[in-house]
């Protein structure tokens, strides 16, 4: 395996809940009340449908896609969810640091360096809104494909928080068979202070509605096992993409780290002053922000 290059599952297809549209000459984020399947072409006018979307909205009513039929691909919930504090260079998409709260991975003046993560709200380097929670939730629609998964990326606290502690619960209640509990993605909204009452939208993850869950946990048991007897090594899968994972200090590189900051982040969120950051010049740079 080559060193220093994140071995992540193959992704085939996006999910989201906004779009990116032009205004005055600027291409800015902009919220939804639904999801959209993509495919990983991107042209002017957007990315790409995939089929599954307009297959999927089919039974929808007002043909809008507020819930999705999944599968996770591992039992490991923090394989299926990756979440960290991210601070992504504005124009290059360059990642620069990386942590958990604890200790972070960050691009210095003297190369990587493992740090201190004190969290966004602490932390000099990546205050202005620069470092954000950055999560990245990995599942499978249908059965096209029995490795390839669709990613639904994210800088939202309630999406991420809501994501991982469900990922857990049913990892506990199902005796660790996650990846094969019958589960629906669904879309949720709510209002508070700061979003002034007005409502925003947020991903949940729960067991789908035909499904009881005696009925999910004694299928989950039963299919696992089915698994198992075939000779599929769930066990295994889930080795070998944590080892993958951290082959590398970061697990994404420019390309995604610019579709984020498209996606999650806008030009008036910067604060005046802010430049990009070179790791040549760290302290320098600091001292402007």
């Amino acid at each position: 395996m080559i060193k220093g290059l994140a071995i992540t599952p193959p992704v085939i297809g996006r999910i989201s809940i906004g779009r990116v549209v032009e205004k005055n000459g600027k291409r800015l984020p902009e919220k939804d009340d639904q999801f959209t399947i993509t495919t990983q072409i991107q042209t002017k006018e957007g990315w790409l449908p995939h089929p599954l979307d307009e297959a999927l909205r089919q039974d929808t009513k007002g043909n809008k896609l507020r819930s999705i039929p999944i599968t996770v691909p591992f039992n490991d919930p923090d394989l299926n969810l990756r979440a960290e504090y991210t601070f992504f260079d504005r124009k290059s998409g360059r990642p620069l640091c990386a942590g958990n709260g604890e200790t972070c991975r960050r691009h210095t003046e003297n190369g990587l360096e493992s740090l201190p993560c004190p969290s966004p709200d602490l932390c000099d380097y990546g205050s202005h809104g620069l470092c954000k929670p950055y999560g990245r939730l990995y599942v499978r629609i249908g059965n096209d494909d029995e490795l390839g998964c669709f990613v639904f990326r994210t800088t939202g606290y309630n999406s991420i928080r809501t994501l991982a502690a469900r990922l857990r619960y049913f990892h506990a209640i199902s005796g660790g068979n996650l990846a094969t509990l019958p589960l629906e993605l669904k879309l949720r909204g709510k209002s508070t202070a700061q979003s002034h009452r007005a409502p925003i939208y947020y991903v949940d993850l729960t067991l789908r509605a035909e499904k009881s869950m005696m009925e999910a946990v004694t299928h989950a048991k039963e299919e696992g096992k089915a698994r198992k007897d075939a000779g599929i090594n769930q066990t295994e899968l889930d080795r070998v993409a944590q080892a993958g994972l951290m082959n590398a200090w970061f697990e994404y590189g420019e390309d995604e780290g610019l579709q984020v900051v498209e996606e999650f982040s806008s030009d008036k969120r910067d604060p005046p002053s802010s430049k990009t950051v070179d790791p040549t010049n760290l302290r320098a740079k600091l001292a402007n922000q």
